[in-house]
């Protein structure tokens, strides 16, 4: 089949589309499906010995340690639960460093002695599990030959039953640990770093008078940004089949230029895929609360509420790997890449950020006059610190070869990280600055004009969409992590520089408080310290211009542009001191990151460099050619009936069409040149070469007739749904 008649074959699939069977039944009330497929504290309270109940509810709620000694009943209790359920097997779910999540499945059903099966799950199994770790990135933590790895359950991230049409299996979240102990994922650094920040914030809160201030944690709430295709137009494209994104594509006439796509209607079968989606997902447990249509065309987003962040992180995973599989059930293919299309917005994934406890409630609630409140003033003081000191390792959780494509654009916050504080908080901490705060900016009023509208209240300052980290009220949002990337890694790396302010900042109160100050004089000159040393890191103004990026230098900011640059600041002293400290990292496992980073990176360019040959070789330069040929006959023809031959389209085609064999050729010699240049030779080498590919074939993509041209174009796959 030609290239063209796979396109039309496309199309006509889309055009012939039907929904699968509606999800909700008529009789089902809103909200009653939430939860009833996880292994709750509700189930567990039911279900459990009250002293079981309450051994393991401390251990989720207190991280008090897990008695051992309660696994085998609460995995009998599991067991039932789930066979009820329809579950026949079940699986340690792990998060290795792919980004991905990972399983594997046992049967809970062995044969007995008289020929028949008997269901055994015993608290060993629960406790711990031996998946094959040979073949997952470690960074040199293993040898290929040492197989051995173990998965350990994480009693605070509820285990849960997952639904397929043919069956349903009990999923039980874990961490993924070598032999020796040493972190293989994402959820065991992650859940160091809540530990080590609960230590220090509770120093910092009993000086306050908090003598039982409550188990402090991290809380996440992550925005997830995706584009939806037809799957025809999906399974038609080499590049977003093999890389997650188009590696070639002419810009449409029409993009998101006239903002209309944003906040607009959801179409009928993008809706009915979300309805679905949010359905499966309130199943076990994770709480969508906001869907819309995002800037670019073709472009969505679903957010959920506030979780702990090891829960977030947990749930953000299943939801990546739920919403792909509903998408496909709807004839659609759902694309997490940050960014699939050149010249629309690309995806990120922004962090919302926060830390508190149920006794003490959100640290970061400033309240209506944030002056007088002294202890919010220190724990957003911490965060200011630890944004100016560790930006470089901000910029480095998030690094990637695909991230690359929208860090620093009109898009997506800059490479330099800086945080916004808003006009009030701004205004508070310049008066700290200066001796003490007295005042904060009120709220005020918007009177619109008309009658029969309310007057609206207005918050004290505006929101700054290009800021890296940013403050929105009660939180702070990292904008700037990538839409394919677990948040696991942004939120640990978070965790870990403000345990390291707030540990400063408790050493600095102690010591001031036993040389005879007082209090409140002790925690304004510690205030007056962090916004001197470590303001230049606030900056309200547009994160996008020429001119922040000659200040940020001034302030002596980093401007990491490129993944290459930022990775580096994970082999630094400080990084290495810092993870090591807190107990977060071993310098060991800190640097399995850096390799296993920087060997990602390497393979995704290489990945793309050779699917760009192979696109152009074999599918945009046959049909350029065949164009070509076609043109220099009709030419010829005309010529040889002695009629004049405009030769205008055999020229357009033809400059191309020799700057594309240029550029092949030039790429397939970089590509095949031997292995060991580095990461800096993709990013300076490859990554140009590819760039010079793309230019001369999206060239011909404008010239080439349509009904030759082999490839799904943008303005059928992103308008055409």
């Amino acid at each position: 089949m030609s290239g063209s008649a796979a396109r039309l074959q496309a199309i006509d699939a889309v055009i012939a589309y039907e929904a699968p069977h509606p999800t909700f039944t008529p009789t089902e009330a809103p909200g009653e499906v939430f939860g009833q497929n996880v292994f709750s504290k509700a189930v567990m309270r039911k279900r459990l010995p009250k002293g079981v109940y309450r051994s393991v509810v401390a251990t989720i709620e207190q991280q008090k340690p897990l008695d051992p000694a309660v696994a085998d009943t609460v995995a009998s209790v599991m067991k039932d639960w789930a066979l009820e359920m329809g579950a026949t097997h079940y699986a340690h779910v792990f998060y290795p460093l792919t980004h991905s999540s990972a399983e594997k499945h046992d049967s809970f059903f062995e044969p007995d002695e008289d020929g028949g099966s008997i269901a055994e799950f015993a608290g060993k199994t629960l406790v711990q599990g031996e998946p094959d770790a040979s073949s997952f990135p470690n960074g040199g933590l293993r040898s290929t030959f040492e197989a051995r790895g173990y998965t350990g359950w994480d009693v605070t991230s509820p285990a849960y039953v997952l639904d397929n049409t043919n069956g349903r299996t009990l999923c039980i979240p874990t961490v993924f640990v070598s032999m020796t102990g040493e972190a293989l994922d994402h959820k065991t650094p992650l859940l160091r770093s809540q530990q080590a920040m609960a230590t220090q914030a509770a120093r910092v809160l009993k000086l306050f008078g908090h003598e039982d201030p409550g188990t402090i944690v991290s809380y996440a709430g992550p925005e997830q940004e995706y584009f939806l295709i037809d799957r025809h137009f999906f399974l038609s494209r080499p590049d977003l089949l093999n890389a997650g994104r188009t590696l070639f594509g002419a810009t449409p006439p029409k993009g998101q230029e006239f903002d209309d796509h944003y906040f607009g209607a959801i179409p009928d079968r993008v809706l009915a895929f979300m309805l679905h989606a949010e359905r499966e997902l309130f199943k076990v447990g994770i709480p969508a609360k906001t869907r819309h249509n995002e800037v670019a065309p073709g472009q969505f987003e679903i957010a959920p509420m506030f979780e702990r962040s090891n829960l977030a992180a947990d749930h953000q995973q299943l939801l990546m790997v739920t919403m792909k599989r509903v998408a496909r059930e709807h004839g659609m293919e759902l694309l997490f890449h940050e960014k699939p299309f050149a010249g629309v917005n690309g995806s990120g994934k922004h962090v919302n950020f926060s830390f508190g406890s149920s006794t003490v409630g959100n640290l970061l609630l400033p309240g209506d006059t944030p002056h007088e409140n002294a202890q919010f003033l220190v724990f957003c003081a911490a965060i200011i610190r630890a944004v100016h000191k560790y930006g470089g390792l901000l910029r480095a959780s998030v690094a990637s070869a695909s991230n690359d494509h929208r860090l620093g654009a009109n898009e997506a916050p800059p490479a330099i990280i800086s945080m916004f504080l808003g006009d009030q908080l701004t205004d508070v901490f310049d008066q700290v600055a200066k001796g003490g705060a007295t005042s904060s900016k009120e709220k005020g009023t918007m009177t619109i004009g008309v009658d029969t509208l309310p007057v609206l209240p207005t918050d004290p300052g505006d929101r700054n969409r290009t800021s890296p980290f940013a403050f929105t009220g009660n939180r702070f949002e990292f904008r700037a992590p990538g839409s394919m990337q677990s948040i696991a890694s942004p939120v640990y790396t978070i965790n870990t520089i403000v345990t390291e302010a707030l540990d400063h900042i408790a050493t600095e109160l102690e010591t001031r408080l036993a040389d005879g100050a007082e209090f409140h004089h002790a925690v304004q000159k510690v205030l007056e310290q962090i916004i001197t040393d470590h303001g230049a890191a606030v900056f309200n103004g547009d994160g996008y211009s020429d001119e922040w990026k000659v200040e940020a230098e001034a302030r002596g900011l980093k401007n990491l542009r490129t993944t290459v640059d930022a990775l580096a600041e994970l082999t630094t002293p400080e990084a290495v001191e810092l993870f090591s400290r807190y107990g977060v990292f071993s310098e060991r496992e800190l640097h399995s990151r850096y390799e296993i980073a920087v060997e990602q990176y390497e393979m995704s360019i290489a990945v793309e460099a050779k699917l760009a040959i192979e696109m152009a070789a074999t599918s945009i330069l046959p049909a350029a050619i065949r164009y070509q040929t076609q043109l220099a006959q009709n030419v010829a023809a005309l010529k040889a009936a002695g009629v004049e031959a405009d030769t205008t389209l055999l020229e357009q085609a033809s400059a191309p069409i020799a700057a594309l064999r240029e550029a092949v050729a030039a790429l397939k010699a970089a590509t095949f040149e031997p292995s060991g240049h580095g990461p800096a030779y993709a990013r300076d080498v490859l990554l140009p070469a590819m760039t010079a590919v793309r230019a001369a074939a999206d060239e011909l993509e404008t010239v080439v007739a349509d009904d030759l041209w082999p490839l799904a174009t943008y303005q059928e796959m992103l308008f055409i749904r």
